[in-house]
């Protein structure tokens, strides 16, 4: 499947291009939908952005870059009096430069995106089209943002760093509970289905894996966040966390939730729990006090197991909401507002290219095919907003969530409680999605 995604984006990228050696590039691609492989495209320029700003993290960096001749404090002789003050290049502060280029350039484009119906508007090209150009766009702009005084910007962009970052979170919260619900819906089809006992144990194998790493995880943060005799908020956190887990996987199984949701169970409770109890270790990871753990790791600028956890997560959320189409689940996730409609907009036909080489004339059909001719199959502008979102998130989760101007001191209770607010906000619209069909039963969910 990632192969084929990977593909698709490289049809859209060698359809832009004009020469015959693109145009095999393209014929060799499988066929895909312009709303796809354009939102492919973006989630790729998204996943070189965090790249570039991993490489600014990477150990011994800061070592190496003493050896350039033309740096400030460098060991190396250069003619002239020409020096760079090449710390802005590496650490904390590079990526919250290269992050705020990424922004900006997806703030540009949501407003430029406002109104859009059909790809028949002139700025549809701008959308799915002009990719070497936007990446210049994004280069220039992150070369630029070096030359940005530091003075205030950490400080002042943190605060835009953290609001973002949460609400991404909330996004990241919707995609999860659909990703459980259609997981679930899809095993328990294929189990009515086929009454396959193969089926039911894969259900049941998912379900206790996901509840023996969630209480693996409880057990852990009480052992490294907490202390007998101190640490009661680190303990009130893991506490709460717990018991709303246990209420929400009650509420799964009730009848009445049964009643409505047929398909509603343990399996996506357990899914919900675990990322709950990573919401609730990256909480604590921000705590003030003797009673965080990772106080005492390493004070370079580097990755921690919670950051590249993080990254990990945010990859598949991103590249998740670029595949997946709303479904019936998605009214009651509210992921229909991200997720692109199923079969929206018609095809509008597949775009043909006529060649002709040495007399010989053919009619070839492009791989990229316009579906959004009627109707756009998802709304330009929010996505655009979310990737802004999720380039913010990307600089939060890159720095654990604290200034880079600071001593790397780990301890930054705003953050905290941004984590520990989202995690009780995942429960709560979970349990939203197992008793608005009960509750409002005129509602059509379906």
């Amino acid at each position: 499947m990632g192969a084929v995604l990977g593909l698709c984006s490289a049809a859209q990228m060698a359809c832009c291009c004009t020469s015959a050696a693109c145009s095999l590039c393209c014929s060799a691609c499988p066929s895909c939908a312009n709303s796809t492989s354009t939102r492919l495209m973006y989630t790729l320029m998204l996943l070189l952005v965090m790249v570039a700003a991993c490489v600014t993290l990477a150990p011994g960096l800061h070592e190496q870059m003493k050896k350039v001749p033309f740096c400030e404090n460098s060991t190396g002789i250069v003619p002239g009096n020409f020096k760079v003050d090449c710390d802005q290049a590496v650490g904390y502060l590079a990526v919250y430069r290269i992050c705020f280029a990424a922004c900006l350039f997806f703030v540009l484009m949501a407003l430029i995106m406002i109104g859009v119906k059909s790809s028949k508007d002139p700025r549809a090209g701008i959308q799915n089209g002009f990719w070497g150009i936007k990446y210049l766009v994004v280069i220039g702009g992150i070369i630029g943002a070096f030359f940005i005084p530091e003075g205030q910007f950490a400080s002042t962009w943190m605060v835009f760093g953290m609001i973002g970052g949460f609400c991404f979170i909330i996004i990241q919260l919707i995609l999860i509970i659909d990703f459980a619900h259609s997981w679930a819906e899809k095993w328990v089809s294929n189990y009515e289905e086929s009454q396959s006992r193969g089926w039911y144990s894969a259900l049941l194998l998912a379900m206790l894996s996901c509840y023996a790493l969630t209480l693996t995880g409880i057990v852990l943060l009480y052992v490294y966040y907490t202390k007998p005799d101190g640490c009661d908020l680190s303990k009130f956190f893991i506490s709460f966390n717990l018991i709303l887990v246990v209420i929400a996987s009650a509420i799964s199984i009730l009848p009445s939730v049964q009643e409505h949701q047929p398909r509603s169970g343990l399996l996506q409770s357990a899914v919900v729990s675990l990322y709950v109890m990573y919401l609730t270790w990256s909480a604590l990871s921000n705590s003030a006090g003797e009673c965080n753990a990772s106080i005492s790791a390493t004070n370079e600028s580097s990755f921690d197991k919670q950051s590249i956890i993080g990254l990990v997560i945010w990859v598949c959320s991103v590249l998740y909401s670029c595949v997946r189409t709303a479904s019936s689940s998605s009214k009651i996730t509210m992921s229909e507002h991200i997720l692109a409609k199923e079969g929206a907009g018609g095809q509008g036909g597949l775009i043909a290219n006529e060649e002709g080489d040495g007399g010989e004339a053919g009619r070839e059909e492009t791989k990229v095919f316009d579906n959004e001719a009627d109707d756009v199959a998802y709304s330009w502008t929010f996505f655009h907003i979310v990737f802004a979102l999720a380039s913010l998130y990307i600089m939060m989760t890159l720095t654990n969530w604290y200034n880079p101007s600071s001593q790397l001191s780990k301890e930054n209770v705003a953050s905290m409680w941004i984590k520990i607010t989202s995690s009780w906000l995942c429960v709560g619209l979970y349990v939203w999605t197992l008793v608005a069909p009960a509750v409002f039963p005129d509602r059509d969910f379906s």
